[in-house]
């Protein structure tokens, strides 16, 4: 009998551990964002241009926040490397696979891009680095922000791939190299949320992000429905600049013709140094930016827990 209390107890101590991990409360903090953009907009790294120290440095930062998360590689290593021309450069792939034996199979990308244009041949009042707070540093935080989240909790069904590319300012390189090597590994994509320049609010929106490709899926949508609120709007300057094709999303959309979309903040109306010198750590506005994510997360959270895939392609 003593036997047999000792091992119910040990059960009901052990459900208990699993029901804290889903249970405890985490709050994405405008510090710890804030911390991210200023270590990866820094001076020491020079812009993050692809094949640079400074990159090197970022994405070395990123492996071991993932680490640190419980984020586990996606590949043998977290580094997915290609090449530009004669240059070494790597996506940083992380991956938290989901808790439903069915779901798990189906895979959520959560991605930013955390290179930026490094170095300036004219500098402006003496000042050469295009740190990229905004671009994208501001992403990525947010990217690494929602692995601790779901690192901690645990609570997706579906399995979650954090991906922060590199290259993408030149020309989309690593999520084009990225897009194609997991087509060739036959994964089973449901969809793709790109974060991109979350730095700074609108002013004059009755929402709070806008979706590029608004039209072509019902992500803004669910996301709205999901969260029970008007979060997600649609940007006539997105459209006017064609934004859908302008970031990492539009890849997968390419190679998957499946919902794939870049959640902004920043429209190019908003923010007046888009690949500019000052777009600095100073520039932001961190309460915004914890804020956005926390609103955000609940809905990820609902999207990798569906029984079914309820974001789907409308007609474009």
């Amino acid at each position: 009998m003593k036997k047999l209390i000792i091992l119910v107890l040990a059960v009901a101590l052990s459900a208990c551990k699993g029901s804290n991990v889903s249970n405890k409360s985490v709050v994405i903090t405008s510090n710890e964002v804030k911390e991210t953009v200023s270590f990866l907009a820094s001076d020491d790294q020079m812009g993050r241009g692809t094949g640079t120290a400074g990159i090197e440095s970022s994405s070395t930062f990123i492996e071991n926040e993932l680490k640190a998360f419980n984020i586990k590689p996606y590949y043998e290593s977290y580094r997915d490397s290609f090449k530009v021309k004669d240059l070494n450069a790597y996506n940083v792939v992380g991956f938290l696979e989901g808790s439903d034996s069915k779901l798990k199979n189906e895979i959520i990308i959560i991605g930013a891009h955390y290179d930026h244009i490094g170095t300036r041949v004219k500098p402006v009042e003496n000042d050469s680095i295009g740190n990229g707070a905004n671009d994208n540093a501001a992403g990525t935080s947010a990217v690494l922000a929602m692995a601790r989240y779901f690192g901690t909790k645990k609570t997706n069904k579906r399995s979650l791939m954090f991906v922060l590319f590199s290259a993408e300012e030149m020309g989309l390189l690593g999520s084009k190299h990225l897009a194609q090597r997991l087509k060739g590994d036959n994964i089973d994509l449901y969809t793709v949320v790109n974060i991109e320049m979350i730095g700074v609010p609108f002013k004059d929106r009755d929402y709070v992000a806008f979706a590029t490709g608004y039209e072509m899926s019902n992500m803004a949508t669910k996301i709205n429905e999901y969260l029970g609120s008007n979060f997600i709007g649609s940007s006539d300057v997105a459209k006017q600049y064609n934004l859908f094709r302008a970031s990492d999303n539009y890849p997968f959309y390419e190679v998957f013709k499946l919902p794939s979309h870049t959640i902004s903040s920043c429209d190019l109306s908003n923010y007046d140094y888009y690949h500019h010198v000052d777009d600095e750590v100073d520039k932001l506005d961190y309460d915004f930016m914890a804020s956005f994510i926390n609103k955000l997360i609940p809905a990820i959270e609902k999207m990798s827990n569906t029984p079914t895939k309820e974001i789907v392609m409308t007609n474009e």
